[in-house]
């Protein structure tokens, strides 16, 4: 009973991060297996608290990581409408150091970029910007052309990147205190950054 109320104590004074997960399975599997790392790296100082779209729940069940995330960051929130869970306000009030929306996709990062914030996630990530909460995303349709991705069964699937796709991109780079990531790996700077190590 006392050592579970020290635990309590010490949870409590861990900075919390939200990584929001959107339905987008490109790099998803090298994703989780990054947050997974960082997470035993960072684990004394930061708590991981995930937040998943309504399409993002989909795509995890398909790619089958409910295990994997449960296991490792604890229970997940799963969207039921923009404000719910109240992921935004809690941004907004400084409950999160930053908002890590990994992966993203091209649905998303256009709404983020147009203002529009109809869904768990783009509402967040624009109600985390008004307040000067940093927002870090990965977008699945980074740069035009052609890609392979990697489907559930290990088969690679084929996608075009599509300019307009892209446009939306590079107009969110431009928001102040937006910062887009390229791969996966660039999640340990962004942890480096703000925690060190």
């Amino acid at each position: 009973m006392i050592a579970e109320l020290v635990d309590r104590q010490e949870e409590k004074k861990k900075k919390r991060v939200a990584w929001g997960i959107t339905g987008s399975g490109d790099r998803l599997i090298e994703t989780v297996e990054v947050m997974k790392d960082v997470k035993e790296q960072y684990d004394d100082v930061v708590n991981i608290k995930v937040y998943l779209s309504r399409a993002g729940e989909q795509v995890i069940r398909y790619y089958k990581l409910v295990n994997t995330l449960n296991e490792t960051f604890g229970k997940f929130s799963v969207e039921k409408n923009p404000n719910t869970p109240f992921l935004a306000g809690q941004l907004q009030v400084g409950r999160f150091e930053f908002l890590l929306i990994v992966p993203a996709t091209s649905n998303t990062v256009a709404k983020i970029a147009m203002g529009i914030a109809d869904s768990l996630l783009s509402n967040s990530a624009i109600m985390a910007l008004k307040t000067f909460v940093p927002v870090y995303i990965m977008p699945s349709d980074y740069e035009e052309g052609i890609v392979l991705t990697k489907l559930p069964d290990g088969k690679d699937l084929k996608l075009r990147i599509r300019k307009e796709d892209v446009e939306h991109v590079k107009k969110l780079a431009e928001m102040d205190d937006v910062y887009i990531l390229e791969k996966p790996e660039d999640i340990y700077k962004v942890f480096e950054k703000h925690f060190g190590k």
